[in-house]
């Protein structure tokens, strides 16, 4: 079984992802080019429906034969809602605060079928419940997730393989505790897996807000569930860190726009992707070094797992600290490289001049 379903969702959102390419097409389902964006012709949208259907096939037919319990129904429905919501934005466009409506619905149902951030362990301390703060938790999580891979979506291959790569730690994370669990996260990350040839740079099909919403979103409802089953050192922290760089790259975003005095919802082109593009990488550079970059955070949240002693938990937050600072040196030489560039173009009219 473990083997099987993720192979099954594999070569399921293979097939898939061709005939929604069609589809798209055919009902003008595309990303059009625009100043922020690095594509440079239309692109068909409808991949992300190509993962949910390879996964929830695939992942009925083993809730079904494993006897999974009812608060598997709240991820169902609530990723249905995530896909509706997406769909819609792709084909008509939604407001940011339409989407956050709809996001904390999907996530008010995870709450409804028990699917909550009941208790949180901070290094050096014993576990703490949540009482009240239960809700605010859980949606803050939730819809903080499910934004955060939506929002490296912006290069070829990015948001799929980050969250397959996020979905394969967290089934070393969740093995032992929760095998039925692991069997959803390789299933989901061979949805993504299968659905990463056409989409790899140069890509043929995008997840649009359809893929990358519910990648996140089950990603979210996963961490939750494999939570609370960690009675350690590990609650929270550890998700937090498999999804490392989704996590960080929207932090960084937001304190950016907020420092230049910009809404935090504003779209531009401050992600991290962006700034390596602008050093002078390909997409498929870009892609692949951001790769890495979720293996060490992946990586990392393993070795933190099997050793939860305290003082090697404090190291969680210098890995995060670590990540920033190389954000802010890939900003400084982004910069430095536009002055030069600039410096350059002028010295070269002048001597024309």
């Amino acid at each position: 079984m473990h083997f099987f379903t993720p192979a099954a969702a594999f070569f399921l959102a293979l097939a898939l992802t061709p005939l929604m390419r069609r589809l798209a097409f055919r009902y003008g389902v595309l990303d059009y080019p625009d100043q922020r964006k690095i594509h440079g012709q239309a692109m068909p949208l409808l991949g992300g429906v190509a993962v949910y259907l390879a996964f929830w096939l695939v992942a009925g037919l083993a809730l079904f034969y494993l006897q999974g319990n009812g608060r598997f129904w709240g991820l169902f429905l609530g990723s249905t809602l995530i896909l509706a919501l997406g769909l819609y934005d792709d084909i008509r466009g939604l407001s940011y605060r339409a989407k956050f409506a709809g996001q904390f619905a999907a996530a008010l149902i995870l709450l409804a079928f028990n699917i909550k951030i009941e208790f949180i362990t901070f290094p050096f301390q014993s576990m703490v419940f949540l009482g009240i703060f239960v809700v605010p938790l859980t949606l803050i999580w939730v819809v903080g997730v499910t934004n955060a891979v939506n929002l490296i979506d912006g290069v070829d291959g990015l948001a799929a393989g980050v969250s397959a790569i996020a979905a394969i730690v967290m089934v070393a994370y969740t093995w032992g505790e929760f095998p039925l669990l692991s069997i959803l996260c390789l299933i989901l990350a061979g949805a993504a897996l299968g659905f990463l040839p056409l989409n790899f740079p140069p890509a043929r099909i995008f997840l649009g807000d359809t893929g990358s919403l519910f990648l996140g979103f089950m990603l979210a409802g996963f961490s939750i569930m494999g939570a609370t089953k960690q009675i350690t050192l590990t609650t929270l922290f550890i998700p937090m860190l498999i999804l490392g760089l989704p996590i960080t790259d929207t932090f960084y975003v937001m304190w950016r726009r907020l420092k230049s005095g910009r809404p935090i919802f504003q779209a531009d082109r401050g992600h991290i992707h962006h700034k390596l593009l602008g050093l002078g990488l390909t997409p498929r550079q870009t892609t692949i070094a951001l790769y890495l970059i979720s293996l060490y955070f992946g990586g990392a949240a393993i070795f933190f797992h099997q050793f939860t002693r305290p003082a090697v938990l404090c190291f969680i937050p210098v890995t995060f600290f670590l990540f920033l600072l190389g954000l802010k040196h890939v900003d400084a030489l982004t910069v430095f490289q536009r002055n030069a560039e600039g410096f350059s173009n002028r010295s070269r009219q002048q001597r024309k001049g």
